[in-house]
Order: structure tokens, then sequence, then C-alpha cells
């Protein structure tokens, strides 16, 4: 191999072996994610620099095995044999070795230049578990690392024999011993292939698989010129033996024996029968009672308390200062059509969504956590019971908690079901699980109608859980009705607990910014900016109000209404009249100090009522002890202002929605009106739910624009206190926007990858037609029945 040239090194592992987090640790910040050519499963692409060398790891999907049962097999054996990768680094799981040296057995089939990182060597320590290293490369014909990938302890290690052994390109030489039958009909096949002279894959693989049937390899020999005879030959083998030996699990036998064997003459002290730290977590978190939904539902609930209540306090100051960008903004362009464009579009729709970033962090911090720790594996289990109840098993939990981050991975996760069965029923309610794109809006609106922050976060919790409840319903239909048969039975592994690392957690947060930063600046912006077009246009709209000539009468009113104030009072000298001035602009500061320190407190706003006989509040007892003579007058100046203010403030609202009313947004959201109308949605909801099919953000984006357009342009507020003082909206349809918003169909980048999963858009139509329905018959009895209940 050439000196200066990239090493291309495939990492391969079980679940759980530690596997990504020393791929994470050796490439930080410097990964691809992306799909294998062909296929929807993720793969992902990391660079290293090391010892001057450059170094492209390859993380294989996790797996057990490499018999393309599932797609994920197929993909890590394909890549290995398709790829032609340097050399493989197997990771292995210290603590659980003889198990993991199953895949090691497979690996060694491929003929490729081995490194195995017997990774978790402080569990496995703890253990009392102790190797012999010589012993064990010796046997697998692989060099051998002891690593911690938790503590980065022995990666220098791992990546200088990484690097050595690609050198070299000197494969392991070790072969597993099948037995003598079929070893001799092995050899009669390699014999049969080196005839051929075309397969350029290894020839004993090709041979064992030929024998073992599997349809993969017999279509990738197939491929090659003059190979009939081989495949004849193989399944002429096949006849003759099938009755000496089951050729569905004696491979499998051979290498079972052979991983026993290689972890029994390499341990030189086995473990301790004690119980360990995880042991003692397990009788309490997997414990048949308490240990199932009561817990789980508990940690879940503690996880959105911490991303409501926490996050919004950086999501306050990002409200505020898009708030203040909107201002600057409205002061520094011109009035027209740019600055609606920059202030009411761009920075009102992008501004509302990305004011939630710190709550999406939050988010993944806490699923990540609980996915490192190994709590997730356990929640698996446990709510096997529940899965199994409804046709599935809890297998089918893994894709589907993936769905609370991303229902696009989620769907593409059902893949690790060998089961087509399962695999379509955990596809088909996996929207029910409410992805973080849908967390903002839930957020969204229970903040603004239950603003304490515990009851917020029941109202957001309640719409997770029911989205659970919905998935098991239609799981159980869909079992019965569509898909009949018998869920797989259900085997997993639980890892041992531990403490995620900083670095680890760190890249996921930044990767999930990343992507929502992205979007927003992208698919959001673009989105807000058709919304604004469609909200502002059309320009010239013929009011039934010529309100500028009603503005200059009520000025007219309120300017002699002044005059006759300062002659009662005496009034009369500019001196007098700008002390008054003064005083009237004093008591407006201070009520805006008032409202602001209310504000960051989170307590309520200060009201000054302003009527004809209304006494000035005690918020004014500085000022009037200050200003004992020219205050009375002072205060009913004040009246006079704020009742001005008032009344222009109506006649703009008036006017903005009369504008707005005529829009083509409220065109297009009236025709479809007639459908929602009995849900309680008024033409804004209709139009942000038919916007959100594109991305549930943009539900967020279309309420902020629209919002801002029909809103008050000098003083922009967030988007919370428009919903609070739109008179249509209520808690009840707040709760029944929640709800269509949990049911109705995923965004289109789902529906897209459900299409290449399921090879049919059969599907894909008929999740958005019964979600749709579901969605509108389940809002329609909620906000009946909640108006019967006089909510």
């Amino acid at each position: 191999m050439a000196e200066n040239r990239q090493i291309r090194i495939a990492l391969a592992g079980n679940p759980n072996c530690g596997k990504t987090t020393m791929f994470n640790n050796i490439t930080g910040a410097k990964q691809h994610v992306g799909n294998y050519a062909g296929v929807t499963v993720e793969k992902k692409e990391g660079h290293a620099n090391f010892n001057g060398r450059d170094l492209l790891f390859i993380d294989l999907p996790g797996t057990y095995s490499l018999t393309a049962r599932s797609l994920d097999e197929l993909v890590a054996r394909n890549v290995i044999v398709n790829d032609n990768p340097d050399v493989i680094v197997n990771v292995l799981d210290a603590s659980n070795l003889e198990r993991n040296l199953y895949l090691a057995a497979q690996l060694l089939e491929l003929e490729k230049p081995m490194v195995i990182a017997l990774n978790m060597s402080d569990v496995a320590e703890e253990m009392g578990i102790k190797y012999d290293f010589k012993k064990m490369a010796e046997l697998t014909g692989a060099t051998i690392v002891s690593t911690v990938g938790r503590t980065n302890i022995g990666t220098k290690e791992l990546l200088e024999a990484t690097i050595s052994v690609a050198a070299s390109q000197k494969a392991p030489g070790v072969t597993v011993n099948y037995g003598d039958l079929l070893e001799g009909k092995i050899a009669e096949l390699v014999a049969a292939l080196e005839e051929a002279g075309t397969v350029t894959y290894p020839l004993r693989w090709i041979a064992i698989k030929l024998l073992e049937n599997d349809p993969d390899v017999v279509e990738k020999v197939k491929g090659f010129a003059n190979t009939e005879a081989v495949l004849q030959k193989a399944a002429a083998i096949r006849e003759e033996i099938k009755d000496q030996v089951d050729l569905d699990i004696v491979f499998q036998e051979y290498r079972h024996r052979y991983a026993v064997e290689v972890y029994n003459q390499s341990l030189t002290q086995a473990p301790k029968e004690i119980e360990t730290r995880s042991d003692r977590y397990d009788k309490i978190l997997t414990h048949r009672i308490w240990g199932g939904l009561p817990i789980f539902m508990i940690v879940m609930y503690l996880l959105f308390a911490f991303v409501n209540i926490v996050g919004g306090i950086p999501q306050g100051w990002i409200e505020d200062g898009f708030a203040a960008l909107q201002a600057y903004a409205v002061q520094n362009i011109p009035e027209g059509q740019l600055q609606s464009l920059v202030s009411d579009g761009i920075i009102a729709g992008v501004g509302a969504v990305l004011s939630f970033l710190p709550l999406i962090l939050l988010l993944f911090l806490g699923i990540s956590f609980l996915e490192d720790t190994g709590y997730m594996a356990r929640a698996a289990f446990v709510i096997d019971r529940v899965m199994r109840a409804c046709g599935l098993h809890g297998k089918s939990f893994i894709p589907l908690l993936l769905g609370f981050g991303c229902s696009v991975p989620s769907v593409m996760g059902a893949r690790i079901l060998d089961n087509y069965k399962d695999r379509m029923v955990t596809i088909l309610i996996t929207p029910f699980m409410s992805c973080s794109a849908r967390l903002p809006v839930y957020i969204l609106f229970a903040n603004a109608f239950f603003p304490n922050g515990w009851d917020s976060t029941l109202v957001v919790f309640s719409v997770y859980f029911l989205g659970i409840i919905f998935g098991v319903i239609f799981a159980k239909i869909f079992r019965k009705f569509i898909f009949s048969g018998e869920a797989e039975p259900f085997v997993m592994e639980l890892p041992p607990y531990h403490l995620p690392t900083l670095k680890a957690t760190w890249l996921h947060m930044y990767e999930r910014a990343k992507l929502y930063i992205i979007k927003a600046g992208t698919f959001i912006m673009a989105a807000s900016i058709l919304i604004w077009v469609i909200t502002a246009y059309p320009m010239d709209v013929e009011y039934s109000k010529d309100y500028d000539a009603m503005k200059e009468q009520v000025a007219q009113e309120y300017e002699v209404k002044d005059t006759a104030t300062l002659a009662q009072f005496g009034i009369t000298t500019d001196d007098q009249k700008d002390a008054v001035d003064k005083i009237v602009e004093d008591m407006k500061a201070t009520v805006q100090d008032a409202t602001d320190a209310a504000k960051n407190a989170g307590e309520d706003e200060p009201e000054v009522a302003v009527e004809a006989d209304s006494a000035a509040p005690e918020l004014f007892n500085d000022i009037k002890d200050k200003n004992k003579d020219l205050f009375p007058a002072a205060w009913a100046m004040y009246k006079n202002s704020a009742n001005l203010d008032a009344e222009n403030d109506k006649l703009g609202k008036e006017q903005a929605a009369e504008k707005i009313e005529q829009s083509y947004a409220a065109s297009f959201g009236k025709a479809i009106n007639p459908v929602l109308e009995p849900l309680g949605f008024d033409w804004k909801m209709g139009l942000s739910l038919v916007a959100g099919l594109a991305a549930k953000e943009v539900v967020i984006s279309t309420l902020g624009t629209v919002y801002a357009v029909g809103g008050d342009d000098q003083n922009p507020a967030p988007l919370t206190d428009y919903l609070q003082n739109d008179p249509h909206f209520t808690p009840l349809i707040g709760l029944t926007m929640m709800l269509f918003i949990l049911i109705y169909p995923p965004c289109l980048a789902t529906l897209a990858v459900i299409k290449r999963e399921t090879g049919s858009w059969k599907w894909v139509a008929f999740m958005f037609f019964y979600e749709n329905t579901f969605a509108w018959i389940a809002c329609f009895i909620f906000y009946n029945v909640g108006l019967a209940l006089g909510f």
C-alpha cells in the first residue's frame, strides 16, 4: 500500500459494544452522514489524521451477524466485500466476549486484514475477567488491542495497530473448521470456483455461502461469467448432504463452537459471581411491576419538564432578540414591501422557529443521555409486554423510540425487524411518535394557553403519551386485519450502565443544532417568504372604511380634549405644558419598566385603568410625591394619551384584519375552511396545517408570518402573545390543534422514505388517508365534547 494513500477502515461490531463512541472519539466533528448506495440504511464516514496518515473510518451498522437476514447485515457485509476497505476494526465487548466473537468468526471468513479492539475492558476488569491477548491473537489471526472507548483509553494504540496492519495487508489466515464432511464439500466448491476463474470475492467464503444458499451471494455469483456449473454443483451438494446435516443451522453451530473455543482458551480469569452495579439498577428499572411503564412514564415526564422549563429561559432570550431585530428592521428599512418582507416574513417566520432551538437541543441531550447510559435498552425490554399485546414486540420499540427525534430514521430503523409484517406495522404507526419538529408546536400552544411551566409540561407530556396510545391501538388493528400472524420472539442484549462521554453528547447535540439551523435558514425561510407573499398580497385592497380619515379625526378630537384638560387644571404657559408632558413621559417609562420586570420574573404585567373616573395607581406614587401640584393634570393627560393610543391601535388592527382577510392566504384558508370549521379552526389555522405537511416547524413559521403581517409593525411581540390576544383562539382550540398535529400525516421527507422502504406509493396513500381521516374524527369529537362541557 502506498505510504501516502488514504487508509480506508471498516468499523464493525455488535450493537452496544461501544463502536459509535470510539468512532466519535477518533473522528470528532469530521463526520459525514448519508445513505449507502441504493438503500436507505444510514452510514457514517469520518476522517482522522494520525502520524501523518489520512484515515477514513466507515462506521458499519451494528449487527450480531453477517448472514444477511436484515438490511443492516447485508449492508455491513457488502461494504466489506464490495468497497474493499484496507482493514477491518472489529470492536468487541470484553465483558461479553463469547457472544461478540460470533461476529468475529464471520469477519474472518471475508479474508481481510483485521484488528480486534477489545473494548469495555474496564467493565471486564470490574467483573474480574482477564484474557491472554497473545493466545487470542494466535486463535483469531488478528492484532488485539485493549481499549476503553468511553474514556479514550487505548485509542492511540488502536490507531497505530490499524495503520500497521493496513500497511502489511496480511489477512488473519485463520478459518473456522466446519468438520470433515462440510470441509470436503467446501473444498470441492472452491476448486469449481477456481476453475471458473471469474469470481473476485474470497472463494472459501463464496463456497460457504452457496452451501448456506444465501440468496444475495447466489445473485452475486450469477453476475460472473462461467459460474453456471458452480451453482449447479452447489445445489447438487446441498441435495446430497441435506439428510446428513441441517444446512439451516450447521454453519451457525460451528461458528458458535469456534467463538466458545477462542473464549475459553483466551480466558485466564473467569468472571466473579458478584452482583454488578448494573444488576442492582436492573432490580428497580426492570422490575415486573414498577419497573415497566410507571418508571418509564416518570422518566419521560421529567425529560419534558426539563426541556420545557429549563429551555424556556434561553427561548425567551431568543424571542426578545428577534423582537428587537424586527424593531430594528422597521426603523432602518424604509416603509414598504421590503420592510414587511424582512420584518414580517423572514424575521418573524424564521425567528419563531429558531426560538425553539434550545428546547430541541435539550430534548436530544436527554434522549442521548438515556440511550448512552443503557436505560433505553431496558425501556425496550420492559415495554415488550405492551408491544406484544398489540401484536409487536420490544424490538419494534427501538425504531419507534427514534421517532421522538425524527420520523425519517425511525421509519428507516424498522429495517432491523426481520419479519415483514412487524416491519410494516411499525412503519405505519411511527408517525404517532411525536418527532422533535412537533415539540416546538406543542410547546407554543401549551405555553400560550397554559403559561404555568408545570401545567404546560403536563399538557405536552399528555400529547406524547396519547400518541403512544394511538400507536398501540392502530398496531393492534393493523395486526388483526391487515398483517395478521404471530409476532416473532424478542431477544435483546441489555448493555451495562455507564455514564455517556461529554464528547459524544456534544457531537449529538451539535449535529442536531446544525441540521435545525440549516433547515430554518433554507427550507423554512423559503416557506416563510412564500407565506408572506400570499399573506401580504394583493397590496391594493379596497377597505370598507377610510381608515386614514378616521385616524385623523380621532387625532383632532383628542387634540381638542387635551386643550380642554389643560385649561381645566389652569395649565396655560408653555413651561407648564412642557413640565406636564415630562411627567407623562415618566409615567409611561415607569409602566414600561414594570412590564419588563414582570415579564422577566414570569409574573402578571401591570394594568393601568384609564377610564374617566379611574384613580392613579400606586405604581405612580413616587412621581406623584415629586410633582404634587402638576400630577393631577399629568394623570388626566396620561389617560388621554393612553385612550388615543388605544383607539388608534383598534383602528390599526381593524385595517390590518380587513387587509389580511382579502389576502391570497385568507382566500385559500377560507376555501378549505368548511372542512376544518367543525373542529373550531379558522383560516389561519387551516393554512398553517396545510403548510405543516411540508415540515411541522412550518406550522410555527406560518402562524408567525401571518400574525406579524396582520399585527403591529411598531411593537412586534412573541408568537405566544399574538395567540393569547386572538379572540378566536381558546385553550380548547389550542388543545384541538395539538391533537390534530399529533395525528395528521408526517412531513413530506418521511412520506418519501416510507415509499422507499415499502417500495410502493400504495402505503403512502394509505397512511395519508387514514391519518387525516382519524385526525378529523378525533378532533371533531374532542372539540365538540369540550364545548358541551363548557370549555
